[in-house]
């Protein structure tokens, strides 16, 4: 049985690894020319990792990177609100991309080939091509949809401590320590907004990480509303093309993970239609309620009035939360574990 993979992300390398060790033969159709050597960091979260334990990557993945020492959720004016404790592990995309690409055989990703559903004749076509996702777009006919917010990214040569989010009026300012001593930032504003202007009066280090990122990226966040189904005949979508969510919670790299793993798991049969209706059962309920969640939090940074109320709840809510759940399957239903 041979599987088409469309996109060389995380999730589309993911579900090369799992679908190889089910038994399948795969190729990954990548448009890139090759992997990328430069990008900002990923938070892998305990669910991912132990996701990543199943095939055999979860030791590799800690060593290329660094466990995220517990922030804070500030004021702009540094005032702390509350704790942020997560079980996250912090690697880069390129650290993580090249991780699952040393586990795949040398001639398993063909890049520059930007293939279309349509040209795969395999008896399985993962379609793992992101947020703008041709496939999801020509057999859902749906597309995805403006928050309303502005996202910035960029990385500074700047060590932190810890990192941690900071909320103001609308906005938002967050950093990530890198394992080699640089920092990842990233903010979300209106979309008519000056980065500068913006944070000008902020608490420290953030003035000092905008004096001196350069390369920064814009980008709007968008999510995508609930599709009725993640596969159609033998075509399934995987990741943002299937989810694509805010990064509010950030959740999308782990979620593809998730999708990847489980969607192996159910093929080991080799039974296309029964797997992909237990993977569709298992994964979308869980991945859709975890969009909304994402955008209701992305619309609770966007307040601007009444933002008192907001930072006492969000100090009431971080004092009562529990801790991070113990297994990467935690976050299913009864129902959804039984497929």
């Amino acid at each position: 049985m041979r599987a088409a993979v469309i996109g060389g992300g995380v999730g589309g390398l993911t579900a090369a690894i799992g679908l190889r060790k089910s038994g399948w033969e795969v190729t990954v159709y990548e448009r890139s020319a090759a992997l990328p050597t430069t990008g900002t960091g990923l938070g892998i979260w305990r669910n991912a990792i132990e996701a990543l334990d199943e095939l055999g990557l979860a030791d590799a993945a800690r060593r290329a990177g660094r466990k995220q020492p517990d922030g804070s959720l500030r004021k702009p004016d540094g005032k702390v609100i509350g704790a942020l404790r997560a079980d996250v592990h912090l690697l880069t995309r390129p650290a993580l991309l090249n991780l699952l690409a040393d586990a795949l055989p040398a001639d398993t990703i063909r890049f520059g080939a930007a293939v279309t559903w349509q040209d795969c004749d395999e008896d399985l076509i993962v379609a793992a091509d992101g947020i703008n996702s041709a496939t999801r777009r020509a057999l859902f006919g749906v597309d995805v949809r403006q928050s309303g917010a502005i996202g910035w990214r960029g990385t500074v040569d700047l060590e932190v401590e810890a990192g941690g989010e900071t909320w103001g009026k609308g906005v938002k300012f967050g950093l990530t320590p890198q394992a080699d001593g640089r920092t990842n930032w990233y903010a979300m504003t209106g979309p008519d907004a000056d980065l500068q202007s913006v944070f000008e009066g902020w608490h420290d280090p953030i003035p000092q990480v905008l004096a001196q990122s350069k390369d920064v990226l814009r980008h709007s966040l968008d999510y995508l509303p609930a599709l009725r189904s993640y596969y159609q005949g033998r075509t399934v979508l995987l990741g943002d093309a299937a989810h694509a969510m805010t990064p509010d919670l950030g959740q999308g790299a782990c979620q593809a993970i998730i999708d990847a793993v489980t969607l192996a798991k159910f093929l080991k049969t080799h039974n296309v239609q029964e797997g992909l209706h237990n993977y569709d059962k298992t994964r979308r309920r869980t991945t859709q309620r975890m969009t909304k969640q994402s955008l209701t939090l992305n619309r609770l940074a966007r307040l601007r009035h009444f933002t008192g109320i907001r930072d006492t709840a969000l100090k009431a809510a971080l004092a009562l939360a529990p801790k991070p759940r113990e297994s990467w399957s935690a976050d299913l239903e009864p129902d959804e574990l039984a497929g």
